[in-house]
């Protein structure tokens, strides 16, 4: 997997960052937020002795630098390129890094955002909340089929999805408590912050979500 976001400001100014499925590997002075002790999260099964540095923070953390201080609101050109095809967009910074920080943090070899990898294999950039939902469901009911095939008990009624988003949830808001000390912008803050909203809708209101799409797709149907 190769994955190349590259940022084109109003004013000229430009920079691109590689994804790739191999994590970041922690090197020289690292700034303090990013050792594993401060703000770990709840569920993190890493120990300190073992793990230094959160492998999360250490692969989100040229992200952090570059846009530390800038407008979330702004509005850049992104072209995000992969192994296949190019996708373009003129978006707002936070969309924008929304975007790419969870792409990141997929890959980054954190223990609890590698449940995520799979689909980072198959990155939809700038997806909305119901992309997202379409995305997450879908892709957790082929790995039941999966489960199925190999004669294992599968989770048709989506426990597991759920269950996972939580855990989620506690690496995200672990994570924004990292770097909210850090930001002097809030471009950051805030595409973290909308990445943790987008997989809360998975945790407290997946029946509804799906209700929506039900009716999206029933009306698609009748058209």
């Amino acid at each position: 997997m190769n994955v190349t976001y590259q940022f084109t400001f109003a004013d000229g100014r430009s920079g691109d960052f590689k994804v790739t499925d191999q994590p970041t590997t922690a090197s020289g002075s690292l700034p303090a937020w990013t050792r594993l002790e401060h703000c770990q999260c709840s569920n993190c099964p890493l120990k300190p002795s073992e793990s230094p540095q959160c492998p999360a923070a250490v692969e989100i953390l040229p992200v952090v630098n570059a846009f530390q201080a800038e407008d979330a609101y702004q509005k850049v050109s992104v072209v995000v390129t992969d192994d296949h095809r190019t996708y373009s967009k003129s978006t707002t910074l936070e969309e924008a890094l929304r975007s790419l920080l969870g792409l990141k943090m997929a890959t980054s070899g954190c223990p609890v955002l590698s449940e995520l990898k799979s689909m980072a294999v198959h990155h939809l950039p700038f997806a909305s909340n119901d992309e997202f939902i379409m995305r997450s469901v879908s892709h957790y009911l082929l790995q039941q089929y999966m489960v199925k095939r190999n004669h294992r008990e599968p989770d048709w009624d989506l426990k597991g999805l759920v269950e996972r988003n939580q855990r989620l949830q506690l690496v995200n808001q672990a994570l924004w408590q990292r770097i909210h000390a850090v930001c002097k912008g809030d471009s950051n803050l805030k595409a973290l912050l909308n990445f943790f909203s987008m997989a809360s809708s998975v945790s407290f209101s997946l029946e509804s979500q799906l209700r929506k799409l039900e009716n999206r797709m029933q009306g698609e149907g009748s058209a």
